[in-house]
């Protein structure tokens, strides 16, 4: 065997051949440092090549390291493959930019405000029993406490959109993949987000699709979850979540399809209204039937999946069936009565400090009302059948006719109806809360009642009492403690009566007697008991003079509603209440305590009901009678018949009607005259008739209650008056100064012996300084001036229960002294 190396499969190396002496670029491919020359030498001869080849796959020198054999390169299809350094990188690249991006998106983007539409609300007015009035803002939304959702509604509205929403983080990863896979791959637009997500999209951000929205929603939504319980997210998607019909939030749900509470809405019911969240106007199954069976449909797969998650029993499941909602009602403008109303009670509110007018403009406000709708329909419709349904276009006076009416709850004090208008958004004027129509003969019953509160006597010091004689000749002087006083006040139609009851003179409405009556108690102190019964002492021209007695006083609708609630209620007054209660997002604004106190004295308050009872039963208001009810009451008539009124009760209901006259286009007051195709409107006629009917509807199915009267002592006997001092048609001359001078102006305080008249008694003649007597004045003679025109027609139509026609040649003035006239100095 040759002594040289071998290789390792045995064969030698060529003779005379040494591995230094080959070139560099000789090596073989392939060749490794490191491996030894038997390696090489077997790879060489692995070849069959020639001498020359295997050389250049020998082996170097023992020990020598050699260099590594390059990679081959891939080629084709291989190269578009990436290496698996590549994945690995990639997959390392994409991890810090996410991580990187969630940091910095966490840093960024805070928790906004809330948007302006997820926070609007509109103030809601309900009727007593909770029915819904109006409601005043552009969005209808009423916010509501979880705990004012009944349970199993709520879990309607889990199993409908997120089953999971109490055990999930704030945002799905996977859904939200699933629901962008399945949008991209034509599988419809699907809602990979949670309840979480829905509620910032509602609430903070808005309802665009856009990658920026979405980022925005992602970041929001795990902020909101570590500051806010469950509860108050879920809370918050209740009351932002749109459910068709312009219903903004649950509650607003539940009031447009089922026109009732969210508390008051059943399963069933709930798992409907959790159904529209998916499809709001689509399942609407009223103004679309055609898709009635997909929202069948949706509403049994929310109650299907209440009882897979045990919020609802299978067998109760089984039994229901699908609720239908309510017709679509159109929106709740302030149409109608509507606007009166909400006039009405946001004065209350204001004026009572209990909310002021920019607290009550930022909306949320559900404010329930005293009204009764069964009480206020059937004022409407009063109104509607006695007044307005009379009204033609063929007929001027027609345009000018306005109605107001109130009624209250004498025991409560509680107003159950209000009658403002024909049309708030034709009419913006409430007729039942202004104060610019004088009330005329409708004060009356406030001079009598102060007569017997006071135990006020005549000038020759008989006890005022419904059977107290006065003199009733028309145009008789009024006479003070000092003489004639220069007032002499007209009667109806210009008619005398000579001696005559007050009862009767009530029932007839004789202004020369209430004129002098009111001089004979005091007209402060009939001021004094007018305002104690209810009446605003800043009532305009609520003016202690002899002419209070005839109404020139421009006293409310409402304002004298409560009065005649006090006689009703037996002389006991406090002030109306218009509002029951009021809240905001559940919490409850405090309302002032209703307090009362004896106004005036039982024996007073039902004297005064017993003359007007007298009244319905055979005076002016015999129209009244049609209530089919036990009933007092009073009739008048302001200035030229510009406005007629009733007012009256019964012993659970104070009702005032009032017909007036107004140009629509100028707001100028107007006589009624020829309205209703009528040659006059006087209390007696549309006002009593409307109450009539309003009242026995207002009471039909309770029962009949008869009065309680407590009446004063003595009031059924009749002293004589003396000779002299109410003689008929003691018109008496007033020693009274000329015109401008200054007079001593008489006192108020009744003499205690019978007065004696300063001047002699006359049937006729005009007093002296100007005295109004019951004609028009010209607008030149007040307090002594001098009356442009002589009153031959003379009624007194303010104070006549059905007005007066002027046919003096005056032109048209002021409440005639027969309501206002010539005051007597210092009165004003």
């Amino acid at each position: 065997m040759s002594d040289e190396p071998q290789q390792q499969n045995g064969d030698p190396d060529p003779r005379g051949w040494r591995p230094r002496d080959l070139p560099a670029d000789a090596a073989a491919p392939g060749d490794e440092p490191g491996r030894n020359g038997s390696d090489r030498s077997g790879e060489a001869g692995g070849t069959g090549a020639t001498g020359e080849s295997a050389a250049t796959g020998g082996t170097a020198a023992s020990g020598a390291k050699q260099k590594k054999p390059k990679r081959p390169k891939r080629t084709g299809w291989r190269r578009a493959l990436p290496t698996w350094r590549m994945v690995l990188g990639g997959i390392l690249l994409i991890a810090l930019v996410l991580i990187g991006g969630f940091i910095a998106g966490y840093q960024l983007v805070d928790i906004p405000s809330a948007n302006a539409s997820a926070t609007a609300q509109s103030n809601v007015y309900l009727y007593k029993d909770g029915s819904v009035i109006a409601r005043d803002g552009e969005v209808n939304r009423e916010n509501i406490k979880l705990a004012q959702v009944p349970r199993p509604v709520q879990h309607a509205v889990l199993a409908a959109e997120d089953r999971d929403f109490y055990s999930e983080r704030a945002v799905d990863i996977k859904a939200m993949f699933r629901a962008g896979w399945n949008t991209l791959t034509g599988k419809g637009k699907q809602g990979g987000s949670t309840i979480t997500q829905q509620y910032v999209k509602n609430y903070y951000l808005g309802q665009e699709q856009t990658v920026g929205r979405k980022i925005k929603e992602f970041f929001i939504a795990i902020k909101l979850n570590r500051e806010e319980s469950k509860n108050q997210i879920f809370e918050g998607y209740l009351n932002t979540s749109y459910f068709g019909r312009n219903a903004y939030g649950i509650q607003a749900a539940a009031q447009a399809y089922y026109s009732k509470d969210i508390g008051d809405v059943t399963t069933a019911e709930g798992a409907y209204l959790a159904s529209l969240l998916n499809a709001p106007s689509a399942y609407d199954v009223i103004t679309h039937p055609e898709n009635k069976g997909a929202a069948v449909a949706r509403w049994n797969y929310v109650l299907d999946g209440m009882v897979k998650e045990d919020w609802l029993g299978a067998a109760e499941r089984a039994a229901m069936t699908f609720p239908p909602p309510g017709r679509v009602k159109p929106a709740n403008s302030l149409s109608g009565q509507r606007g009166y109303i909400i006039q009405a009670v946001e004065d209350y509110l204001v004026r009572n400090d209990i909310l002021d007018e920019k607290t009550l403009a930022t909306r949320g406000y559900r404010i329930t009302t005293t009204l009764e709708k069964k009480k206020q329909d059937a004022l409407v419709e009063a109104v509607d059948d006695n007044v307005m349904s009379k009204t033609s276009k063929e007929r001027k006076a027609d345009r000018n006719v306005r109605v107001g009416g109130a009624s209250i709850d004498p025991a409560t004090g509680r107003v159950v109806a209000m009658y403002g208008g024909i049309d708030y958004t034709r009419q913006y004027v409430n007729n039942a809360t202004r104060t610019d129509y004088q009330v005329g003969s409708t004060f009356k019953p406030f001079v009598f009642t102060s007569a017997v509160a006071n135990g006020s006597t005549t000038q020759d010091g008989r006890r005022i009492t419904p059977t107290t004689l006065y003199d009733g000749t028309n145009k008789r002087m009024v006479q003070g403690p000092d003489g004639p006083t220069g007032y002499a006040p007209a009667n109806e139609d210009d008619k005398s009566y000579g001696p005559i009851t007050v009862s009767t003179a009530t029932d007839k409405s004789v202004n020369a007697v209430y004129a002098q009556m009111a001089e004979d108690v005091g007209p402060g102190k009939v001021r004094q008991t007018a305002v104690g019964l209810g009446i605003p002492k800043d009532t305009p021209d609520l003016t202690a003079s002899p002419s209070i007695a005839l109404g020139p006083s421009t006293a409310s609708v409402l304002d004298m509603t409560d009065a005649y609630a006090t006689l009703a209620g037996h002389g006991r007054h406090g002030a109306h209440v218009l509002v029951d209660k009021v809240t905001k997002d559940g919490v409850a604004v405090k309302l002032p305590d209703r307090s009362t106190e004896q106004a005036v004295s039982r024996q007073a308050a039902d004297t005064t009901t017993s003359i007007l009872r007298s009244v319905v039963d055979g005076g002016t208001g015999t129209a009244a009678q049609g209530a089919g009810r036990p009933a007092a009451g009073k009739t008048g008539t302001a200035e030229e018949d510009k406005a007629a009124w009733f007012a009256g009760y019964t012993p659970e209901l104070a009702t005032v009607i009032a017909v007036m006259g107004q140009d629509p286009t100028t707001g100028v007051q107007k006589p009624l005259y020829g309205a209703l195709g009528l040659p006059r409107i006087n209390g007696g006629g549309a006002p009593a008739e409307t109450w009539a009917q309003y009242t026995g509807a207002a009471l039909r199915g309770t029962p009949v209650q008869d009065f309680t009267l407590d009446l004063e002592s003595g009031t059924d006997e009749t002293e004589l008056p003396s000779t002299q001092s109410s003689a008929p048609g003691n018109t008496g001359q007033p020693s009274r100064t000329p015109s401008g001078a200054t007079s001593k102006p008489p006192s108020s305080t009744p003499p205690t012996t019978p007065s004696t008249p300063q001047s002699p008694p006359a049937t006729t003649g005009t007093p002296t300084g100007g005295t109004d007597a019951g004609g028009t004045d010209t607008g030149g003679g007040t307090d002594g001036g001098t009356d442009g025109g002589t009153d031959t027609g003379g009624g007194d139509s303010g104070g006549g229960d059905n007005g007066g026609t002027d046919n003096g040649t005056g032109t048209a003035g002021g409440l005639l002294e027969g309501a206002r006239g010539t005051r007597a100095p210092g009165r004003l």
